[in-house]
């Protein structure tokens, strides 16, 4: 796809709204209009007024046009975005004429819509004008400024002033015992590298120690643990006892706001492990399904069944840990609309504390990528259908909306949304998400963030990736100059706070 600007606009900003209407779509200075590929030609003008945006789309089909231009910029509520969400309207109207598709987000493209639903409460906007404000600004539509502006309000109430001198840990377990075919997440399943485990184990103990002492040091309490994966349960029962051993051993458990285990996998659960998480005070697990549908399951690389998942979720509630997960993926290709409302009326006849509704994104080191273009086809209208009935009933049965993000390439351009009764929020989501308070991270592809949140609301955030790779992980950690790179992180750290925190 080749796009051609005239004016200031950001073409990263302009890719983005164009892989709304065209998933998957790579950008080339060298491509032409007669293309298979569209071509975008964008203009912006300064007005007084403010500005004006004129966008083409043209396609074999013929050429689609768009055009907006602001208002006075003092209806804004954001001045300073004028130009972009001029732009932005006037592509939305372009693609949507294109696409016969209209995005429900309108010209958001963040990961957080309700970052700026929070910032208009913080601005002092009642509600209704914060669903008013998303909606005439950005194009949102009214059932999405709503569901921002819920989050928002539960985010605020999540969300309290002593989290941000506090912090978190996630712990890596990048072990499955499949891979599903829409996974983009470091996890290994051959039987070779499934033989690393013992020594990642040892080596994450240690790194645990580590990461524990230095959080003692800073003089930091730790909010949550969260254990996630790959899968985590793949681990027997004596490498799962171990694993909870050392994080006991080195954190206080019992002071934790959550300590969340991410069971995933229904063919990895058994009664022993259960109990084993919930003697070490384990206080939530995800037992994860993502459809009913047995045929879909089998399709996407899933080694479980429906009857599997009931069988796990059964024993899980059976365990004494209070807060239960379940996750489900709307839009995945070849589930219908119908089988996935199935799959949701189903889960919650089960009752679980907590649902988590994502929708099907094709990732850039996902195996279904591998199908090209196909995958992205028709799966737009099964997606909105799908999330839309999700929502409506998961609140109609008690539920509501807590923790919620987007990605890029997802099916509809829709959201990803963490439900819950009241009281059995997913914390380490909300805190990890909207980035108010340092994650240390232990494992194989772990990021860890170091997080300041200024008076005005401003973030200071520096990231510190561990290799991605198990055997790389391995391969650093036990070679002569780890000692050195420990070093360094810790003298990161230490700076860090230091600055910002006045930390001795």
């Amino acid at each position: 796809m080749k796009i051609n600007i005239i004016g200031e606009m950001s073409e990263f900003y302009v890719q983005t709204l164009c892989l709304i209407f065209f998933p998957g779509s790579k950008f080339s200075e060298n491509a032409v209009h007669d293309s298979n590929e569209p071509q975008i030609n964008v203009r912006s003008i300064k007005t007084d007024k403010g500005y004006e945006a004129f966008v083409d789309i043209i396609m074999a089909a013929g050429t689609f046009s768009g055009h907006y231009e602001t208002p006075d910029s003092t209806l804004l509520t954001r001045p300073s975005m004028a130009e972009k969400i001029t732009v932005g309207k006037a592509l939305l109207e372009a693609g949507s004429k294109a696409c016969s598709f209209t995005p429900p987000w309108g010209v958001l493209t963040g990961v957080r819509p309700s970052k700026l639903a929070v910032k208009n409460f913080d601005a002092g906007m009642t509600k209704e004008d914060n669903i008013k404000s998303l909606m005439s600004d950005y194009g949102v539509s009214k059932a999405k400024a709503e569901l921002a502006v819920n989050v928002a309000e539960a985010e605020r109430v999540l969300i309290t002033e002593e989290l941000y001198g506090e912090c978190s840990v996630y712990v890596a377990i990048p072990f499955c015992p499949s891979r599903c075919s829409y996974c983009s997440f470091v996890s290994f399943t051959s039987g070779k590298l499934l033989e690393l485990i013992p020594q990642y184990l040892s080596v994450l103990a240690d790194e645990i120690r580590k990461k524990a002492a230095l959080i003692k040091a800073l003089g930091l309490k730790v909010t949550t643990v969260y254990i996630g994966g790959g899968t985590p349960t793949v681990l027997s029962e004596k490498q799962l006892g171990f694993l909870l051993d050392t994080i006991c051993d080195s954190i206080d458990t019992k002071a934790l706001r959550e300590f969340t285990l991410e069971a995933g996998r229904p063919d990895t659960i058994t009664a022993e492990k259960l109990k084993i998480a919930e003697e070490h005070n384990v206080t939530r697990i995800s037992v994860n399904t993502q459809t009913l549908n047995d045929r879909i399951l089998e399709a996407i690389g899933r080694k479980h069944t429906s009857e599997d998942f009931f069988r796990a979720y059964e024993i899980a509630k059976k365990s004494g840990i209070g807060n239960i997960n379940v996750d489900l993926i709307a839009g995945l290709p070849g589930e219908s609309a119908e089988s996935f409302m199935k799959s949701i009326d189903g889960v919650i006849s089960l009752d679980p504390e907590n649902i988590t509704v994502h929708t099907f994104c094709v990732k850039k080191s996902a195996d279904i990528r591998r199908e090209g273009p196909a995958v992205y086809a028709s799966e737009n209208k099964t997606a909105e259908k799908s999330v839309s009935y999700s929502q409506k009933t998961l609140v109609d049965n008690g539920y509501a909306p807590y923790y919620m993000y987007r990605q890029k390439n997802t099916m509809g351009n829709l959201e990803n949304t963490g439900f819950s009764k009241p009281g059995h929020e997913g914390l380490y989501n909300v805190f990890m998400m909207e980035e108010i308070q340092s994650i240390f991270a232990v494992g194989a592809s772990a990021v860890s963030k170091l997080v300041h949140v200024s008076k005005d609301g401003t973030a200071t955030i520096e990231r510190m990736a561990e290799n991605k790779y198990p055997y790389e992980y391995l391969a650093e950690k036990t070679s002569d100059e780890n000692r050195l790179k420990n070093d360094e992180y810790e003298k990161k750290v230490f700076d860090f706070y230091k600055k910002h925190f006045q930390v001795n």
